[in-house]
């Protein structure tokens, strides 16, 4: 599997006292995106990391374009965009309905338990298939 929507409900701790989600939490509705994409993939971070395969975020490209706000319902879309022997490149689209709340590409890379960067572990290749370089 390369995408999946899940759907989650603001939190009331998720917001500022104006009501908007604060930018930070975003960062955290897409490592549950992340997480149960690979779940719904039949893989497992808990595994990996059992393993001493870490996976980390190396870089990440966030567009906000409105805000979403406490108790909202949001979708968020987590795709596949590339994996290879180095990295895996995630897209994230977060919804309420039809408004587009924030868009964001997310770079993972995998390291050992200390930092010592690793090939993406072949489990993950054969679950979301090598794409490009």
């Amino acid at each position: 599997m390369r995408e999946q929507t899940i759907e989650l409900r603001v939190r009331y701790d998720e917001a500022d006292p104006m009501g908007f989600v604060h930018h930070s939490n975003y960062l955290r509705y897409f490592e549950i995106g992340r997480t149960e994409l690979l779940r719904s993939a039949g893989g497992c971070y808990r595994d990996m990391e059992a393993a001493g395969q870490l996976v980390v975020v190396v870089r990440v490209d966030c567009r906000y374009r409105k805000p979403a706000m406490y108790d909202d319902l949001i979708q968020v879309t987590t795709r596949i965009d590339k994996v290879t022997a180095a990295k895996i490149i995630h897209h994230y689209k977060i919804t309420r309905g039809t408004d587009s709340i924030v868009d964001a590409i997310v770079t993972l890379a995998v390291v050992d338990r200390s930092g010592r960067l690793q090939r993406v572990p072949e489990s993950l290749i054969d679950l979301y298939g090598e794409t490009g370089n």
